[in-house]
């Protein structure tokens, strides 16, 4: 789907080539906000894709159960920003509710209602501590998650559970073979498997894939080295990119490259997913809804399986994908939509059967344990529970910075001959011109 949680490519976290979005044709001259003549017994939320097919169930049991309609309004991932980007500014917006990325929400803090009361201690106790903490900008609450995700580890069972590679790998490499949990394994592993599987002299099958082409998997790793500000810190304004811990983190990405596919610079989400698909990869790290989305004709099915995030020298992180609902500071309906926030929030589980099957509370993950179809939801939940796992920094400049430093400097760092340290010194200086 296109959560740009996994930004990149847009076509990515979440999916990242798994949903298609379509904008749906809006009526009139609104859609029927708080603010335009709307139904007093209606609430109009904009959505993206994701947020819709995460939402319906609760939606349709509001209606059930109270009498009031919840418009879920879709559009595609820019098309939202911008509906979004362009109503708060006005002051006249024709929505009650938004869902926005969790990189959205510095941005559009001002234009937002502080949600402050629905956060008790209850609530905070039962969310990750990565998104209680994305959720306050400016001191105030300004977002509910309504679900999360974030990067797990998947791996080929055939290949792992075959009594030959098990054989070899521990006469090799002085261990058993099994799902890695650290990146020293994970090299090991990745390079055990980067092979010429039919004998013509040309790898077919590789340990890995290295993504040049999207930050978020980079970023992970750098949570994994142990370093607690990413890229900069809001607070100070310091901007941390060319710490050890940064180049640590980039010195081990690249250092896979010998296990991937050539092309690193522009290997994307949709790409890797494809060739994980198609049998090309032993291992890849990617979000952990995709676990029961596999392709019926995908070379892997049935023989996937799912861990937790590897871990560095900080231990095991990811990086939190989350989506959050939100009331506009000009809706009329503000009480109306925190009633259905909410709602939402203490019927979290009934996402559990959408097709992305992602939720934001602990409780829900944690009602799937030993569920047979949701192997991902432990692996999920170990990896968000970690205390290495911290949101991406709560800056409104953090899209630029995306777009114009980290992934451009990720694209140079997998080519041949990339200087790391020199890199990161240089992105600095950029992030620093972007935020003064």
């Amino acid at each position: 789907m296109k959560l740009r949680n996994m930004r990149g490519t847009r076509a990515a976290v979440l999916g990242t080539a798994v949903l298609s979005v379509t904008a749906l044709a809006l009526s009139g001259c609104g859609v029927g906000g708080g603010t335009n003549g709307s139904p007093s017994d209606e609430l109009t939320v904009l959505v993206e894709g994701g947020g819709l097919a995460e939402l319906q169930p609760i939606a349709d049991l509001y209606k059930e159960e109270t009498g009031t309609t919840i418009k879920l309004v879709e559009l595609p991932y820019d098309g939202l920003y911008d509906r979004i980007q362009t109503e708060l500014g006005s002051g006249s917006v024709s929505f009650d509710i938004a869902a926005l990325d969790a990189i959205w929400l510095s941005a559009f803090a001002d234009g937002v209602a502080p949600l402050d009361d629905l956060f008790t201690d209850d609530v905070k106790s039962d969310l990750f501590p990565g998104l209680v903490s994305e959720a306050q900008v400016g001191g105030n609450y300004v977002g509910m998650p309504i679900f999360t995700n974030s990067e797990i580890l998947y791996y080929r069972t055939d290949l792992f559970n075959d009594e030959k590679n098990k054989s070899d790998f521990e006469a090799e490499f002085g261990y058993p073979l099994a799902a890695p949990t650290t990146w020293a394994q994970y090299t090991d592993v990745a390079k055990f498997f980067t092979r010429d599987t039919d004998g013509d002299g040309q790898i077919d099958l590789y340990g890995t894939d290295v993504k040049g082409a999207v930050e978020t998997e980079w970023l992970a790793t750098v949570s994994q080295a142990g370093e607690t500000q990413m890229v900069l810190d809001p607070s100070s304004g310091d901007v941390t990119i060319d710490s050890a811990e940064h180049l640590e983190a980039l010195d081990f990405y690249t250092s896979l490259l010998p296990y991937a596919p050539a092309g690193a610079s522009q290997l994307d989400w949709a790409g890797a997913q494809n060739l994980f698909y198609q049998g090309n990869l032993a291992m890849m790290r990617f979000w952990g809804h995709a676990y029961t989305q596999t392709p019926d004709d995908a070379a892997v099915k049935g023989n996937i399986g799912a861990a937790p995030m590897i871990a560095g020298p900080g231990g095991v992180a990811g990086v939190p994908g989350a989506w959050y609902l939100s009331v506009p500071t000009a809706t009329t309906k503000q009480q109306e939509a925190k009633d259905f926030i909410a709602f939402a929030y203490e019927n979290n589980e009934l996402s559990v059967d959408t097709s992305l099957g992602l939720v934001s509370r602990i409780s829900a993950f944690e009602s799937q344990a030993n569920v047979e179809g949701r192997e991902n939801y432990p692996a999920i939940l170990a990896t968000l529970n970690s205390p290495a796992t911290f949101a991406r920094p709560a800056t409104p400049k953090w899209q630029e910075i995306v777009n114009t430093v980290l992934t451009p400097m990720l694209q140079k760092a997998v080519e041949p001959g990339a200087d790391n340290a020199a890199l990161l010194k240089d992105a600095k200086m950029q992030i620093e011109a972007i935020i003064q």
